[in-house]
Order: structure tokens, then C-alpha cells, then sequence
């Protein structure tokens, strides 16, 4: 047994004679009903049917919100729903969709997104012109937690169309697919390579892309066709800056290069990944010092030296330390009078380092 698949859990053929749509649409959620109101509404207003698409709410065992309510009222027994018997985590929450999908095409969708008029229709398109894609992923749209645009996704393509081979290296320096929600994937992709690897984490879908990539050709659709939402509760805010998450980052950039990125790009577009590893790192360490939380942002400094010691990476964190920790200190110090020349002082001669 290769050792990854100890990490990469099994997903099964769908059983013979199993009616089989063309799409899955699975929904993990926990504790999201107010947001799963408006995905699920965003979904069915593009419902072609249930022998074309499945649609399904697998709930990780919820414990301030009633997300059942929420599918008996818009789904009106249209809408499947499982609930997990305890909390399972994430990861295998959303290989619980994975499982319970009958569909040729799935779409993850979290529960706080929502998918645009048109998104099903557009998105089979490329699956059905060009047999041989694997996934497809489009542009997007981030809102926050109103709904209020805040701003688009790159452009990786000038026009829709199939990446190139080399855009590998583009993936694999940064995860341009933000949220499972932009990516449709056939169904036996995920069965020939497994679902996602429990040794990275909540990275675990920028390793799943690239592994994808590497085996399949992947589309790209310029129209924003998702957006995907930021807000106090989600992982993007709670877990982004973490020192967890980026050790995870950190973690499967490793495994990334090691096992998909060809001889002869690993050694820049290694660097260039883990010098943005840093930069996650850093930009943490200022927030915490902005907290006044010196000993987590000086441990997010030396994470992020862990994880590149460039010159730029280097001249940051120092930059950061000097400008943003000892500010931070003397402003602890700042209520007492005699401080305040101090403190005016080392604002001076910190600014000196700044970039």
C-alpha cells in the first residue's frame, strides 16, 4: 500500500443500478442555518430536477441552529438531509458528502456561499465539450457577511478555457481555487485519487487541486459564477493566521513539491511558496502585535523565519518586530507620562525599518 493512502480516505464507485443524476450538489454545514437559508435558495432556483441533479445537506451534528428546519422549509422534500451522529470535524464531514453523492459531476458547496444564475448550467458545459477535464473551477466573488461585494478572484485565463500544463506551478505557489464552492470535480476523479489527505488539514483542498491538476486537465471560467463568503465564524477568518493553519500550509507545501511539481520548477516555485507561507506567518504577528499580544506574535516571527529565511522574509519580520513590537510594548507603558517621550522616541527610530 502506497503510504499516502493511509491519508486519503476511499471513495467508492457508486453501486451498480443506482440511478445516477448528473450532479451532486452536497452541502456540509455546522451551525449555518441563517446562511444556509440563502445557499439553499440559491440552488434550487436553478433546480433542473432530481433526475438530473441530487441535492443534499449533511449536517456535522449542529448544535446552535436547526438545520433540518431549514431544509424541510425550502426544500419541501425535495432536499436530502443527513446529520452526522457527532461531530466528526470537517475533513470527514465532507468526505461524508463525498460518499453519499450518486452524481457524474459534484459540487461542495459550503453553506455560507451561494452559486449565481446560471452556475450549473455553464459549469457542465466544459465537462460535456471536453471529456478528458477533471474539475473545472470559475471566477469569484467575495462577499462578506451582509452579502456586500467586496471584490473579485484572479483572472487566470484572459478567456475560459484549459489551463496550460505549466499553470502547476501557479497552483502550487498559491491556492487559487479559495473554496471547494468555485470547484466542480467528476465524481470518479475523487474515486481513482481519493479524497482529501488528513495531513494537511484545512489544506487539505489546495492539495487535492494540485494532485487533481496533476493528473487531469483542469478548466478555467472567467465569469464569476460564485461567491464565497467571509465572516467572524467562518475558517477563512478563524483559522487563516493560525500558527496551526500555517504549519498545515507549511506542511503541504512540502508534500506538494515532493510528490507533483516536475524536477525542473520545483526549486523557484518552491521558495516563492514557502516565502508566502511567511508572509501569512508575519501578517499574523502584526495583528497579534496590534492586539498587544507579544509572545504569539513573536512566535508567529520565528514561524515564519522557519518557513523561509529570504531577504525580503528576513527584512519583514525585523521591520515588523521593531516598528510593531516595540510600539506595542511602550504603548502598555503609555498611560504613565514619563513613557510618552520614550515611546515617541522608539516610533522614530523604528520607522527607519520600515519597508
Amino acid at each position: 500500500m502506497n503510504q499516502s493512502d493511509t491519508y486519503r480516505p476511499t471513495i467508492p464507485p457508486v453501486p451498480e443500478g443506482v440511478t445516477r443524476p448528473l450532479w451532486s450538489v452536497m452541502i456540509p454545514t455546522y451551525n449555518c442555518a441563517g446562511y444556509l437559508r440563502e445557499t439553499l435558495a440559491s440552488v434550487l432556483a436553478q433546480d433542473p430536477g432530481s433526475d438530473v441533479m441530487q441535492i443534499a445537506v449533511v449536517d456535522n451534528h449542529s448544535t446552535e441552529d436547526n438545520p433540518a428546519a431549514v431544509v424541510e422549509e425550502l426544500g419541501k422534500g425535495r432536499v436530502e438531509f443527513y446529520q452526522q451522529p457527532m461531530n466528526v470535524g470537517s475533513l470527514k464531514n465532507f468526505q461524508t458528502c463525498f460518499e453519499l453523492s450518486r452524481g457524474h459531476l459534484i459540487h461542495l458547496l459550503h453553506s455560507d456561499d451561494c452559486v449565481r444564475e446560471g452556475f450549473y448550467q455553464k459549469m457542465a458545459r466544459p465537462f460535456r465539450e471536453h471529456p478528458e477535464i477533471g474539475a473545472a473551477f470559475c471566477r469569484s466573488i467575495y462577499i462578506n457577511y451582509r452579502g456586500d461585494w467586496k471584490g473579485l478572484s484572479s483572472m487566470e485565463l484572459p478567456e475560459s478555457g484549459i489551463l496550460p500544463s505549466d499553470w502547476i506551478t501557479r497552483i502550487a505557489e498559491v491556492c487559487c481555487i479559495s473554496v471547494p464552492t468555485l470547484a466542480v470535480v467528476r465524481r470518479e476523479v475523487y474515486e481513482k485519487l481519493g479524497g482529501w489527505d488528513s495531513r494537511c488539514g484545512l489544506s487539505g483542498d489546495w492539495e487535492m487541486w494540485v494532485r487533481i491538476f496533476a493528473n487531469y486537465p483542469m478548466w478555467f471560467e472567467t465569469e464569476p459564477l460564485a461567491m464565497w463568503r467571509s465572516h467572524t465564524m467562518s475558517n477563512n477568518v478563524v483559522y487563516a493566521k493560525s500558527r496551526k493553519f500555517i504549519q498545515e500550509n507549511f506542511n503541504t507545501i512540502a508534500m506538494i513539491f515532493q510528490s507533483y511539481i516536475p524536477n525542473g520548477m520545483k526549486s523557484k516555485s518552491c521558495k516563492q511558496a514557502k516565502q508566502n507561507c511567511a508572509f501569512l506567518a508575519l501578517q499574523s504577528a502584526e495583528s497579534l502585535f496590534a492586539k498587544g499580544d507579544m509572545f504569539s506574535a513573536s512566535a508567529q516571527i520565528q514561524l515564519a523565519l522557519t518557513c523561509s529565511s529570504s531577504f525580503i522574509v528576513i527584512r519583514s519580520a525585523i521591520r515588523i518586530f521593531l516598528w510593531k513590537g516595540i510600539l506595542s510594548l511602550l504603548q502598555k507603558l503609555g498611560g504613565d507620562d514619563k513613557y510618552q517621550s520614550k515611546l515617541s522616541t522608539a516610533a522614530g527610530s523604528a520607522e527607519l525599518y520600515k519597508t
